[in-house]
């Protein structure tokens, strides 16, 4: 589990096919490795990996097709800067949210403007995740914890604060930027739970969709 807290900027050394996966690694001058030990997890860009090899200031993991293939880490190349958070402890401030370090979907950066000092970005969400995207609820985007300003059907803005921009890859983002998208756990779990018994249809039309027909149906209205 992961907070969405941004600890600390990496680049990518390389990306190679071997054996069938993917071997990704990863370098950053100002990550703490002292406690990382080999199998611990680390989230790149969002993505939760484990760690495979430690060297003084990099780390290496093995990459699945499936995570390839569902997430932007096939973009990365060689001299790629990316967002990384070791895995959350017990005595650690949860000041984000909770993050599972699951990629959700891939998500488009549509605009970015200046709010102030900040900058206000719209993104556009995959249809099938929209429903889990709430006003002034919590959205992982490349494993930065961020709050929902506005949504409109599938899109959403965020408001990236100065702080933000110095600490995440977020200030490098462009218009069609592709993004890494994390919804809230509770909202997903939520969801599930209030399908009750229909959640075991396995053909059920209704499985993962909540209307105030089926809520009325299940005694919640």
């Amino acid at each position: 589990m992961f907070t969405g807290i941004i600890e600390a900027l990496g680049t990518v050394d390389s990306l190679q096919l071997q054996g069938g996966e993917w071997r990704l690694r990863v370098r950053s001058e100002t990550l703490d490795f002292a406690d990382v030990v080999l199998g611990d997890s680390i989230a790149v860009n969002g993505v939760c990996l484990t760690v495979t090899r430690l060297g003084p200031h990099s780390f290496d993991a093995d990459v699945s097709n499936e995570t390839m293939q569902l997430t932007t880490l096939h973009g990365l190349h060689a001299g790629s800067r990316v967002n990384l958070e070791k895995a959350l402890t017990p005595e650690k401030r949860l000041g984000g949210h909770i993050v599972s370090g699951h990629v959700d979907g891939v998500g488009e950066l549509l605009a970015r403007r200046p709010d102030g000092a900040s900058i206000r970005m719209d993104f556009r969400a995959p249809a099938a995740l929209a429903r889990y995207i709430a006003q002034k609820g919590s959205i992982c985007i490349d494993g930065t914890s961020l709050t929902v300003n506005t949504v409109n059907g599938a899109t959403f803005s965020i408001n990236v604060i100065p702080h933000t921009q110095a600490q995440t890859i977020l200030q490098d983002y462009r218009e069609g930027q592709q993004v890494n998208l994390e919804v809230d756990l509770i909202a997903r779990y939520l969801e599930r739970l209030m399908q009750g018994e229909h959640a075991a249809d396995e053909h059920d039309s209704k499985a993962g969709t909540l209307t105030r027909a089926f809520l009325a149906d299940q005694g919640f209205l």
